[in-house]
């Protein structure tokens, strides 16, 4: 019996440590990281044969070395560590309508980014556009966005609660040694 109450007392900790700490880092489909902060395509929209610049913030971003931006509708580029931007030119057989994945990469860490093929309308204007992909949410793994109150209180409930799991066994195991 005393067993069980332990076990229950475990993975009741185990729960709250689980659900107290913050989801710092999203996962993307290739295993990396995704930062959405400091990373931009300007302009978002363009015509096939237009030119975008990809810029990188580094204060926001936190990538301090060559960040290697591609895409499937742009030959990929290096934006140099001492530089913000780089300029690419879109392909001329960039579907007119089409919603295309660019790529940040710096370290490791990636960032991913739409941009939009202007031109076009769908052959059915009350049927949308299919979303090929899931939303990319979140802040990702930098750390300038922790918040220390944040992090102090989720480390109060995970104290208070395996406090609590402790004190509770012990008591029940007195209780039963009477």
């Amino acid at each position: 019996m005393r067993a069980i109450r332990v076990a229950s007392a475990a993975l009741l900790g185990v729960t709250a440590l689980t659900f107290s700490a913050p989801v710092a880092v999203a996962s993307d489909d290739d295993n990396h990281y995704v930062m959405s902060n400091g990373y931009s395509v300007l302009p978002s929209t363009i015509a096939a044969g237009g030119q975008v610049t990809v810029q990188v913030d580094r204060n926001a971003s936190g990538c301090r070395s060559a960040v290697t931006v591609s895409s499937g509708v742009f030959d990929a580029v290096v934006i140099p560590r001492g530089s913000s931007s780089a300029v690419v030119t879109v392909d001329w057989d960039a579907r007119a309508g089409a919603s295309y994945r660019v790529t940040f990469a710096c370290g490791g860490i990636s960032a991913v980014k739409e941009l939009t093929i202007a031109g076009g309308r769908p052959l059915d204007p009350t049927v949308p556009y299919p979303v090929p992909r899931g939303v990319h949410a979140g802040e990702g793994g930098t750390v300038a966005g922790f918040d220390l109150e944040e992090i102090a209180l989720g480390a109060a409930l995970i104290v208070g609660s395996v406090g609590a799991a402790y004190y509770f066994s012990r008591r029940r195991a007195a209780e039963d040694g009477n």
